[in-house]
């Protein structure tokens, strides 16, 4: 097999792995939405938004970048042979981490009243958001847990990890709202990064020890100090991100109020949800294989295209049903009371397209470690984002998010995709821009259909969908050289793209 073919499954092999456990975690954590948007409605569904991005956003602060920057020595470690270093990296990281989680959650409870006065603007929530300083923690340590994981390449243990967490999560979060109902909301949030910090913990702890000599704690001071500088601009870069939509969800409260946050928080987390299926399945090997060979950009930029190419096939079936059937997909995952999220949810959907084909581009910049441009990059697309949210909502009504998102990626990708070829001199080839240009008319035909009629839309999502999914099995067929009854599908895919001049190769 060449070389290609033996990468194109490496990269499926591993997609698969985390995208099976990924979808697990889905549909697992449906049942959990589910559950939560019958006994809480669209308010409560809002409030849990607004909770779990004050969680994540002094999560993001708390751990100062240490996990991505953490998985790229490791991963570069990995990528030398070199033990030693791989030792010295997870011990940093390790302490590193410790420390952070236990100071982030204490400053995160000593801000609560600040927190909820002057962002949720109700000092009601104030012993709430006190709770909340728990999941600020373990969230800290569970960074440090994946990112362990992910530069080693574990991806078996990253998948157990993601399953079982959602497991343990949604077994303990239901019969909180069962029992107690609007009272065990803080229960409910609590106990997702409770799960995943118990589960992670045991995952690394299963780990060969990282034999090196001791490390006194003068020097883990110069290595914090070195994770840091770096590692600050990745946090300031998700913090940028996290606030962003923080300050999105308490326009549209102020604006619209509880009902239409829930509705938007509703087509956010569907849009997320699928959309983090495709890129957590790539990203789990991606990131660290990418930062392994960062200095080669002939392999950088075959790898990011191999892995555009890749994500368009596999994203496209997804993106194309989920246009054509957005009003049933939110009566199905949340109630008929949340279908004000249909318009926000197809722009969305348009959105992810663009994500997706950015996505691996901006993982060059996290890859090489710059971080400065990194941080431009993230702040300059989620300004937009605000941005329009801001001048739009007032006129356009909660659509305008929807819209906003678009935007954030129409602008995205045109400034990754410059910064890439400057960097390595990167540039799509052909196959990957004929997938991206097809999947982004095939989008927008079946968007407008469905907008004029809800079941010509069903329809013709759905063949797109299923006619788009025969060639992407043909194409993956063809790259990867499988055998059996996929050989056919191959066959048929080399015949059309040769004559229609795609594929030359």
């Amino acid at each position: 097999m060449s070389d290609e073919g033996k990468s194109y499954r490496q990269i499926l092999r591993s997609s698969s792995i985390i995208g099976g456990a990924s979808l697990l975690n889905i549909l697992i954590g449906l049942v959990r939405t589910k559950v939560a948007a019958i006994f809480l409605g669209p308010a409560g569904i809002g409030l849990i938004g607004l909770f779990n991005h004050l969680i994540a956003t002094a999560s993001n602060v708390a751990s100062l970048g240490f996990g991505p920057v953490g998985t790229r020595q490791i991963a570069e470690g990995v990528g030398r042979e070199d033990a030693a270093a791989v030792a010295l990296a997870r011990q940093s990281l390790y302490w590193g981490t410790l420390v952070l989680a236990a100071g982030g959650a204490a400053l995160f409870w000593l801000m609560r009243d600040i927190l909820a006065t002057h962002v949720l603007k109700d000092a009601s929530l104030t012993d709430e958001v006190g709770w909340l300083a728990v999941g600020v923690g373990l969230n800290v340590a569970a960074i440090s847990q994946s990112a362990v994981l992910n530069g080693l390449r574990r991806i078996g243990d990253l998948a157990w990890v993601s399953v079982l967490s959602a497991v343990l999560s949604t077994a303990l979060g239901i019969p909180a709202l069962l029992l107690w109902g609007q009272s065990g909301l803080l229960a409910y949030l609590l106990v997702t990064p409770i799960a995943s910090f118990l589960v992670g913990y045991g995952y690394v702890a299963r780990l060969p020890k990282a034999a090196s000599a001791p490390i006194s704690l003068s020097f883990l001071v110069r290595q914090w100090r070195d994770m840091a500088r770096l590692g600050m601009a990745f946090m300031l870069a998700g913090l940028a991100v996290t606030v962003a939509n923080l300050v999105v969800r308490t326009l549209v409260q102020r604006e619209l109020g509880p009902d239409a946050l829930g509705h938007f928080e509703a087509a956010w987390m569907i849009s997320m949800t699928y959309m983090g299926l495709v890129l957590r399945a790539m990203g789990a090997d991606y990131y660290p294989r990418l930062a392994s060979s960062i200095h080669n950009h002939a392999d950088v930029n075959r790898l990011v295209n191999e892995q555009t190419e890749v994500a368009l096939l596999l994203a496209g079936p997804v993106v194309l049903a989920m246009l054509g059937l957005t009003p049933w997909v939110i009566t199905l995952l949340y109630s008929p009371q949340f279908m004000e999220a249909s318009g926000v949810l197809r722009w969305q959907v348009l959105g992810d397209i663009l994500k997706v084909a950015s996505w691996p581009l901006g993982v060059i910049i996290l890859a090489a470690g710059d971080g400065r441009t990194y941080l431009f990059a993230e702040i300059f697309s989620v300004s937009i984002f605000v941005f329009c949210v801001w001048i739009g909502l007032p006129y356009v009504g909660l659509n305008i998010t929807g819209l906003g998102f678009l935007a954030m990626y129409a602008f995205y990708l045109p400034l990754v995709y410059w910064l890439a070829s400057r960097r390595t001199g990167f540039h799509w080839n052909r196959m990957v821009m004929w997938k991206l240009l097809l999947l982004l008319v095939a989008s927008v035909g079946v968007a407008l259909i469905a907008v004029h009629s809800k079941i010509a839309g069903a329809i013709f999502g759905l063949i797109f969908s299923i006619v788009y999914g025969f060639f992407a099995l043909a194409r993956l067929a063809h790259m990867t050289n499988l055998s059996g009854p996929l050989v056919g599908f191959a066959r048929v895919y080399r015949k059309l793209a040769v004559r229609l001049g795609i594929d030359n190769n």
